[in-house]
C-alpha cells in the first residue's frame, strides 16, 4: 500500500472553489507557499474527494470500488454523486474494478495494515464476511486488516474522523474518554488486537450543534511526504492538538488551517483530499494548482 507519508501529489474537487471559495483560497495560498503539487478534479458534485475517487495500492496500481453509500438517502443527495470513471478518464488514470461498496474515507493505510471500520459489512450485505475479507486482503494486497466499531456519532462510518497510522505499529486516535463505555472498550480492544501502539489527540466535538459537524475533530488532518496539515476550528483546544502533532511529527512541516465552514458539511482536510504518489511525468498528473 502507499501510505498518506509517501504521497507527492494532492488533487482537490473542482466543486470546491465553486461551493467555498473563501475557504479553498485560503488552502491554495498554503499548499502553494508549501511548494506542495496540487490540481482539480474535473466534473466533481460534490468536495468529498477521499470517497468517490480510487484507493492507491501501488504507484500505478489504483481500484475504484463502489461510491454508493447509505447515508445518502434523499434525491439530492443521490444526485450529488460524483461519476469517479468520469473523472479517472479525464485525468488519464487507468483503474482496475471492485464490487465491494466501499468509501475511501473507510481506508486507513499504512504499507502492510489497513483499517476500517466495520460499516463496510453492513454496506456489503450479499457478501458473506469471510468472502468479503478475503476478497478486501486480494484487492488492497495486505494481510493485515483490522475492523474497528464505527463511532456511532458519525453518519458515515468512516475510519478516517477515528484513527490514523503514525507509523506501521502505532495510530493517533481520538481521546474518547467523554464516550459511552462500550464503545471505547471495542475500540481500543480492536487496535490492541492487533498489536497497535495508541497515541491519543484531543477530540472536541461536544459543543457542535448536530452530529453531521466536525468541528472540534483533529484526526482527520492532511498528510504528504513533506507536511501535516491539521484543521482547527478557533476554540480552546486548537493549541493542544498543535502541541501533539509537533511531538509526533518532528520531522515535517505542521501547518495549520481554520476549517470550520466545510466542517459544518461533516468533513475536514482528509476528507477533500484525493492524494496520491506519483512520478512527475505521470500521465495523470496535472499541471498543478488550477
Amino acid at each position: 500500500m502507499i501510505p498518506d507519508s509517501q504521497t507527492n501529489y494532492l488533487y482537490l474537487a473542482d466543486s470546491l472553489p465553486k461551493k467555498y471559495p473563501d475557504f479553498y483560497k485560503r488552502f491554495k495560498n498554503l499548499l502553494s507557499d508549501c511548494k506542495i503539487d496540487f490540481s482539480l478534479l474535473p466534473g466533481t458534485n460534490d468536495i468529498w474527494a477521499v470517497d468517490y475517487m480510487p484507493i492507491q495500492i501501488a504507484e500505478n496500481n489504483f481500484t475504484q470500488f463502489v461510491y454508493n453509500p447509505s447515508y445518502l438517502e434523499t434525491p439530492e443527495e443521490i444526485e450529488s454523486i460524483s461519476d469517479a470513471e468520469s473523472i479517472c478518464k479525464f485525468i488519464n488514470l487507468n483503474i482496475k474494478k471492485s464490487n465491494i461498496l466501499l468509501d475511501g474515507g473507510n481506508v486507513i493505510k499504512t504499507t502492510n495494515k489497513v483499517i476500517m471500520t466495520t460499516r463496510v459489512f453492513e454496506e456489503n450485505p450479499d457478501i458473506p464476511k469471510k468472502q468479503l475479507i478475503k476478497q478486501l486482503q486480494d484487492t488492497l494486497e495486505v494481510d493485515n486488516l483490522i475492523f474497528i466499531p464505527a463511532d456511532p456519532d458519525d453518519f458515515t462510518g468512516h475510519a478516517d474522523g477515528m484513527v490514523r497510522f503514525l507509523d506501521d505499529n502505532t495510530v493517533l486516535i481520538n481521546n474518547y474518554t467523554r464516550e459511552k463505555s462500550a464503545f471505547q472498550r471495542n475500540f481500543r480492544i480492536a487496535l490492541d488486537n492487533a498489536g497497535l501502539k495508541c497515541i491519543e489527540i484531543p477530540y472536541s466535538p461536544y459543543s457542535n450543534k448536530n452530529n453531521d459537524q466536525a468541528r472540534g475533530i483533529y484526526i482527520n488532518y492532511l498528510q504528504m511526504e513533506s507536511i501535516i496539515t491539521i484543521p482547527v476550528f478557533n476554540i480552546k483546544e486548537d493549541e493542544a492538538a498543535v502541541r501533539v502533532f509537533e511531538d509526533n511529527f518532528s520531522n515535517l512541516a505542521i501547518k495549520t488551517i481554520e476549517c470550520n465552514q466545510i466542517a459544518d458539511q461533516g468533513g475536514t482536510l482528509n476528507c477533500i483530499s484525493w492524494n496520491i504518489k506519483s512520478d512527475k511525468n505521470s500521465p495523470f498528473r496535472g499541471p498543478g494548482g488550477l
